[in-house]
């Protein structure tokens, strides 16, 4: 199979990335799109850092869409028989015995069913949780957490996200099985075969420190004499100008979020729609249960700020993984291909199947909606194409997104620095729809 046509698809996304910058210039941020392995698409906007405009290579912080990195590492690692799906993490882990989890598997780590979301549940700082051999004994040693119910449903959780755990648990494993530091079995195993291992990181090289993106608030305090003493708030949904609102009633998606949210109640027919009823459509947040939410998110008394040299030379894997838009694109090409990238298999077609089959249907007890957990991978987020439910991948916390559809041989990935979170932006979801509209269109 060839490739699309790219130039209509690429001017289209350059135009659209160009008007979901908003109001938040100098931020920006780069989109790459794959179609059968080849890339079809790829957009940039606005500053990675003072005087460095953003680039499809352009190395990014993304939180938790390094999820999708690491659990991908995992399926290679099961494809070369290092790892089985089914047998106990104790079994190579022994130290991962201890309270209650000898039987816990990997699925159930992937698919976020092992109770092993609260990071409040361990004793830990900050400094703690840039020092990875103790975060794995930690790791190695706590209890399941059984998570705080819904007082207004009795309908059960399925699942639990694990937002910092997941990643010592999954790093201690990989480390046990393969009696090789986590950060060489990565490289081995996956970004040198993908051959995008100088823009792939769990711990960012020293050299590489200063060419990572930062926040726009930031990019005064590079003298260290200038830098901020004050803790970093976080990011808050603000009203939106009338021309954000209006912009986004020019998104190609805005006709079919329009009839949606007057179909649900969310927004009437006579006003624009704004940022929280749009985010509506994809997160219910009176589903969030804030308990769950921050037991899983916020350490206790370990306040980090992730954009901080240190923090992004330590091994997070859970959350911060460094990759550009176009390493992500091209993890999620190859599986878009069903493990197989320019002649060479990663994953075999039975690791495949089993990564790309949803473990539960039902709410998550973190986050506000059903994520349709793969192992490692959430269903992909879109609601105004009928096709796709075969989508997977995983965003950040920041919003930050990389996906693949083997239905249509499609994969994308989003990276910026937007001062946003995924609960209160709507950019990689106006991204997704649109590409997804472009290719079907096309084909």
């Amino acid at each position: 199979m060839t490739a699309l046509p790219n130039f209509a698809i690429q001017d289209r996304l350059q135009f659209l990335l160009n008007q979901l910058q908003l109001d938040d210039a100098p931020a920006g941020g780069a989109v790459v799109v794959y179609h059968n392995g080849n890339c079809i698409a790829q957009a940039a906007t606005g500053l990675a850092r003072p005087e460095l405009p953003w680039q499809p290579d352009t190395l990014s912080l993304n939180f938790s869409a390094g999820k999708g990195i690491l659990a991908t590492l995992v399926h290679v690692l099961v494809s070369n028989g290092i790892l089985e799906y089914d047998a106990p993490i104790s079994d190579y882990w022994s130290e991962f015995d201890a309270n209650g989890k000898a039987k816990i598997t990997l699925r159930e780590v992937l698919s976020h069913q092992a109770n092993l979301f609260a990071i409040t549940s361990l004793e830990i700082d900050a400094s703690s949780m840039l020092d990875w051999s103790l975060m794995t004994s930690k790791v190695a040693a706590m209890s399941p957490a059984i998570p705080e119910p819904m007082p207004s449903s009795q309908t059960p959780y399925v699942s639990a996200y694990s937002a910092l755990v997941y990643g010592w648990v999954l790093g201690g494993l990989i480390e046990a099985a393969t009696h090789q530091p986590f950060q060489e079995v990565l490289k081995t195993y996956l970004t040198e075969p993908l051959g995008i291992s100088e823009s792939c990181y769990f711990g960012v090289p020293s050299a590489k420190v200063d060419i990572v993106a930062k926040l726009p608030k930031d990019f005064v305090t590079d003298d260290a004499a200038l830098a901020p003493t004050k803790k970093r708030r976080k990011p808050v949904l603000k009203a939106e100008s009338l021309e954000t609102l209006a912009t986004f009633e020019k998104l190609p998606s805005y006709p079919c979020w329009q009839e949606l949210a007057v179909k649900n109640g969310i927004a009437s027919e006579d006003k624009p729609l704004n940022t929280a009823q749009i985010s509506q459509l994809y997160f219910n947040q009176s589903k969030l249960n804030l308990k769950n939410y921050k037991a899983a998110l916020i350490p206790n008394g370990a306040g980090i700020d992730y954009y901080a040299p240190d923090a992004l030379q330590a091994v997070m894997p859970a959350v911060n993984g460094v990759a550009s838009a176009k390493a992500l694109a091209i993890i999620y090409a190859m599986l878009a291909s069903g493990g197989n990238w320019q002649g060479k298999t990663l994953i075999d077609s039975a690791a495949f199947t089993k990564l790309a089959t949803p473990q539960v249907d039902g709410q998550d007890a973190v986050m506000p909606t059903n994520m349709a957990w793969r192992l490692g991978y959430h269903r992909l987020f879109q609601v105004c194409n009928p096709k796709g439910k075969l989508g997977f991948g995983h965003m950040g916390y920041n919003g930050a997104s990389a996906w693949c559809d083997p239905e249509r041989n499609l994969s994308f990935a989003f990276v910026h620095n937007f001062d946003v979170t995924m609960l209160t932006d709507i950019r990689q979801f106006a991204l997704a729809e649109a590409v997804i509209a472009m290719v079907d269109e096309a084909l």
